[in-house]
């Protein structure tokens, strides 16, 4: 083992920019360098037999921490700051060195610490167990980089069983619910739903828009005529529209296929590129004289709090609103052919014009499995209702949307929901309530209440993206309406806490997230 000097646990955590320099000296000196890599959020007796028998292994045994932003498990977690986790683990015997890990994975740790002993826990040694998909590439990281893998033996304990059971990490009620749903459904049964969501085929149809972060902060009001004056700090261009679900789609769908029409901005053409090349199909029609759908946003961060607060907003539509008649047609024939070849239609109808009268008759009659979301906002509020679709399988609004839909202000929005369902002939529909989380109803009339899992958000455009995405693909399922909006809530508190539509949400995070409220 390492000696210890002076300040022993401040000696131990070091930072992961030097610590190449030191595994050199570690093997010139002959050590047997050994690593393990977790969140490490509430040490308990499991992590210390774990790191023990570790130990046990070799020379040197480093440990690394995942930093705060990459854990992904939920709300609420961590629960420790990167730097009581570390002391914590500082402060162990048998631990010589600790490394804070700025990665989803431990990929580039082990590239660093080159470990001869690679160790995880005996729960990774079957690799279907890893929600994520990493244990494999770490795997092969580790014998690419000459070393080995050992899983250690004893009581496996659970951080986030004590963590949910013991500490203040859940929004108020989300205990007392996660409690109960656990009696409903098991974290198996959610994960073979969300696994044949990858052999789905799935066509995205509807308004492709661009949006445009403008990052402000606020100097105060002009002397003379008193308009708000801001300091510009930079800006973000991201997929938004029916491209933002398109890609929360094709994150647990192999086959997805976004439709529409594009105009001729080579800059838009750039980022479609680079974003979406990737993950799925595009079947655009391209038209040189239409005006790419772009919503700029003016926003201000407050200070260190992780939130942001949008100034006021800026639209550009085209003139017209929809493409040249012979683009268009063109557009109209290719959904004709080809929507009855796929599982699932994902209609996203933001009321820009990519929507109209032909192309909703042409998916109400043809779609196998029709899922809509029909969008109000400030360009046509209360004239683009979901009532003006004959028929949905399955469908997904706000409670705006849903009271305009209905024309009542102050109904329960259970039964406002499930008039609503009736009219439309869907199997599964879904009512998203902000902080208040989401109602759902099935075609047996059965209604269920999921409270929203986080409070803490970043930003909320496109949370109720995410959630339809994942609620869509589950109707398409089958998947009882407690799955679909468990995997739809989760889907949303994941987006509210992206900057955008700057990510989407992949699998791995979203299993993660259902095992930590189902870990109760």
């Amino acid at each position: 083992m390492v000696e210890p000097t002076g300040n022993r646990k401040r000696q131990k955590i070091v930072d992961k920019s030097h610590f190449g320099a030191i595994c050199e000296r570690l093997r010139d000196e002959g050590k047997k360098v050994v690593l393990c890599h977790g969140v490490f959020d509430l040490l308990h007796p499991g992590h210390i037999i774990h790191l023990d028998q570790a130990a046990s292994l070799g020379d040197v045994l480093v440990v690394s921490v995942t930093s705060a932003p990459y854990v992904n498990k939920g709300p609420g977690r961590p629960y420790f700051s990167d730097e009581h986790r570390m002391t914590s683990l500082a402060a162990l015997e048998c631990v010589d060195f600790v490394v804070l890990s700025e990665q989803a994975t431990a990929l580039e740790i082990i590239e660093i610490v080159r470990p001869d002993v690679y160790v995880k826990g005996k729960e990774y040694a079957e690799a279907k167990n890893d929600v994520t998909a990493n244990i494999d590439k770490e795997i092969e990281q580790t014998r690419r980089c000459g070393g080995d893998v050992h899983y250690t033996e004893g009581d496996v304990f659970s951080s986030t069983r004590l963590l949910n059971r013991h500490f203040d990490v859940l929004p108020p009620g989300v205990r007392e619910f996660a409690e109960e749903l656990t009696g409903r459904i098991r974290f198996d049964e959610v994960r073979r739903f969300v696994e044949a969501m990858a052999s789905l085929k799935v066509l995205v149809v509807g308004d492709i828009i661009i949006d445009e972060y403008v990052m402000c902060q606020t100097m105060g009001l002009t002397s003379k005529d008193r308009a708000i004056s801001v300091r510009y700090d930079g800006e973000n261009r991201f997929l938004g529209g029916s491209l933002a679900i398109a890609r929360h789609l094709a994150g647990f769908s192999q086959n997805v296929t976004a439709t529409g029409i594009l105009g001729g901005e080579s800059h838009i053409h750039t980022l479609m590129l680079n974003e979406l090349s990737r993950e799925m199909y595009l079947d655009l029609v391209f038209d040189a004289d239409y005006r790419t759908i772009v919503k700029r946003r003016y926003v201000e961060r407050h200070g260190i709090r992780n939130e942001y607060e949008k100034m006021f907003s800026i639209n550009y539509f085209p003139d017209e609103r929809t493409a040249d008649g012979e683009k268009r047609e063109r557009y109209l024939e290719k959904l004709r052919r080809t929507v009855a070849d796929y599982d699932l239609v994902v209609l996203c109808d933001f009321g820009h014009g990519a929507i109209d009268q032909q192309v909703m008759e042409i998916v109400q009659e043809k779609a196998r499995f029709l899922a809509v979301n029909c969008q109000t906002n400030s360009a046509n509020y209360g004239m683009n209702l979901i009532t003006k679709y004959k028929k949905a399988d399955t469908f997904t609004i706000d409670e705006r949307e849903l009271r305009l839909a209905m024309a009542d202000p102050r109904g329960a929005e259970g039964a406002l929901l499930t008039r609503l369902s009736q009219q439309l002939g869907a199997r599964q529909g879904w009512v998203t309530l902000g902080s208040k989380g989401s109602v759902a109803v099935d075609r047996e009339e059965r209604r269920f209440v999921h409270p929203a899992l986080t409070l803490t958000v970043l930003d909320t455009v496109g949370a109720g993206d995410a959630f339809y995405a994942l609620s869509s693909m589950s109707a398409y399922l089958e998947a009882p309406v407690e799955i679909g909006s468990l995997l739809g809530n989760i889907a949303g508190s994941i987006a509210s806490n992206y900057l955008g539509n700057s990510q989407s949400v992949r699998k791995g995070d979203l299993l993660k997230f259902v095992s930590t409220v189902l870990n109760i």
